[in-house]
């Protein structure tokens, strides 16, 4: 019999004897399939307090009522009790992922989300200890540490052409001393494809007080990744060894012995079902094994320094600071509201990395109220009340001191000089390279102090504290000497001329262009000195006065 020129193709529905549909099977079977593809491409984890979990379980019985409605179609079969039931599951998902957002919101949770941190009121001394000498101080941001950590491999040719370093670099205390660390990454997927039997060979150190790099090949290569693909992808080996756990960032570390790590911290909502997420545990990740470790916040190792984010401390402390009278009082009142400034450093105090940042008013002028200091390991949190400029303030108020160079302010520390809570930072040529320090005082950022070295800077900052009277200057001795001039020498020293004057044993230094006087002064000459005794080997002269030429002393 011929066929009909029109007929329409009918896939056969077949139904056995117990009444189950096989429709039933294969939408089941595409679903399971297109849902592992999906689940191991974005690995949502198994946990309801995640919102892209609930997408997932809706794209999942999306697919399963999208594969059944078609075949239904095709064989001119009408909706079934179950597809039906698959519908109202995917109604709920969205009303209940919905409506849990919204009660986790700030809007009606204020109070939960300002009492996410504990924040200790405590005087500038309590937090910060005098600085008696500044050149252990790191003072090095992200951008320069890129710059000089390039040259640590730049010679390297079977690295540099497989291998891009990490732009991420982890500020650490590593055996007492700060330091900035970044692993490398494949350089693409085909990079990987071709190297991932090798793995990745090494790390990167920074130091970022005596700017200096050097590349740390390992014996055993790094193994897991973000940079890398398949199971070496760090987050799918992560999430296939905890499916529960809620996974954002993981930052590199070394151990005090210089073995690379993986710091994972997971995630707890603590407001509701999705609000204000907190760090509760730490996976810790062997990079080279994959082995892997879960601890309790309060039982990390105390050679891990990053547990806490920067931008997660930030913002516990803005909702303490803004939310503390309610919602509504954060937008319209604004009564005791106050928020962080707009960027944060890292400090390396007593074998522990400190997140610091200034405190302002809401309505976002340029000067601080005061500071806060975070602890990225414990997650304790200390502030301190101080007015003055901000860090943006701070660091204009440097670069006009050296407009004439065209350098620029890096991102400021925050130090106890005296008892003057300080700003110091580096300036930076256009190539990202040190050239010049700076010093700016928090509560009068026109007393600013630039020179080619920590310790020149130092003395011309203390300096200005006396010449200003600012309170705590006091601390530091006036001395004047009289004294017989051994001998006398003038050096460039970076672009300008220093005169070195000795006397038996003691040494004394002052720029020419501060008092040209001094080219008046020969071997032999009584002279009267002036100085604040900081303690420095060689002093630093406020004055010099010529009391008797060496022909006279001889008669």
């Amino acid at each position: 019999m011929a066929k009909t020129k029109n007929a329409k193709p009918k896939i056969i529905d077949i139904k056995p004897k117990n009444g189950f549909n096989f429709r039933y099977l294969i939408s089941g079977a595409v679903t399971v399939v297109i849902a592992l593809i999906i689940y191991y491409l974005t690995l949502p984890p198994m946990n309801v307090q995640n919102f892209g979990t609930w997408v997932f379980f809706f794209t999942v019985f999306f697919v399963y009522g999208l594969m059944s409605v078609i075949i239904a179609e095709r064989n001119n079969k009408s909706l079934s009790k179950f597809d039906l039931t698959i519908g109202g599951i995917m109604v709920l998902i969205v009303v209940i992922a919905l409506c849990s957002a919204l009660s986790s919101s700030v809007i009606f949770r204020a109070s939960s989300y300002s009492k996410l941190i504990d924040v200790e009121e405590c005087e500038v001394g309590e937090v910060l200890s005098e600085d008696e000498n500044i050149d252990d101080i790191a003072l090095m941001d992200t951008d320069s540490a890129k710059v000089i950590g390039a040259k640590a491999i730049g010679a390297l040719s079977d690295v540099v052409s497989q291998y891009v370093i990490s732009s991420e670099y982890s500020t650490i205390d590593f055996n007492g001393k700060p330091m900035k660390v970044a692993p490398l990454e494949y350089d693409g997927f085909f990079k990987y494809i071709g190297n991932k039997d090798n793995g990745i060979p090494g790390y990167v150190m920074v130091d970022p007080v005596n700017n200096e790099s050097s590349y740390v090949k390992l014996t055993d290569p790094i193994r897991y990744s973000p940079s890398a693909c398949f199971s070496d992808y760090l987050y799918r080996h992560l999430t296939f060894e905890y499916p529960t756990k809620i996974f954002e960032e993981c930052y590199f570390e070394i151990d005090d012995g210089g073995k690379p790590y993986w710091i994972c911290p997971a995630y707890e909502a603590q407001v509701g079902l999705f609000g204000g997420k907190d760090v509760t545990e730490v996976v810790i990740c062997d990079a080279c094994s994959g082995d892997t470790t879960l601890y309790k916040t309060s039982d990390v190792p105390q050679w891990v320094d990053r547990v806490y984010d920067g931008d997660l401390c930030v913002q516990k402390y803005n909702w303490y600071g803004t939310l503390s009278g309610g919602f509504w009082n954060s937008k319209i009142g604004n009564v005791g509201c106050k928020t962080t400034t707009d960027d944060y450093g890292y400090k390396v105090m007593g074998g522990d990395v400190w997140i610091y940042t200034g405190i302002t008013s809401v309505t976002g002028d340029e000067s601080n109220i005061g500071f806060v200091l975070i602890n990225s390991r414990t997650g304790e949190a200390k502030s301190f009340t101080v007015s003055g400029a901000d860090e943006d303030a701070a660091m204009s108020a440097a670069e006009g001191e050296v407009q004439h160079l065209g350098y620029e302010a890096s991102f400021p520390s925050l130090i106890n000089i005296d008892g003057q809570p300080t700003y110091i930072m580096v300036l930076k040529d256009n190539g990202g390279l040190v050239k010049m320090y700076a010093l700016v005082n928090v509560e009068n950022y026109g007393i600013v102090a630039t020179a080619n070295t920590e310790k020149e800077v130092m003395s011309q900052y203390r300096k200005l504290l006396k010449t200003n009277s600012v309170s705590g200057s006091d601390s530091i001795e006036a001395v004047t000497e009289k004294l017989v001039v051994s001998d006398i020498k003038f050096l460039a020293v970076d672009g300008s001329t220093v005169v070195y004057i000795t006397s038996g044993s003691k040494a004394y230094k002052q720029e020419l262009s501060e008092n040209e006087a001094l080219v008046l002064i020969s071997k032999g000459d009584r002279i009267e000195v002036s100085y604040m005794d900081s303690g420095d080997s060689i002093k630093e002269l406020d004055s010099v006065i010529l009391l008797q030429k060496a022909d006279e002393l001889a008669q």
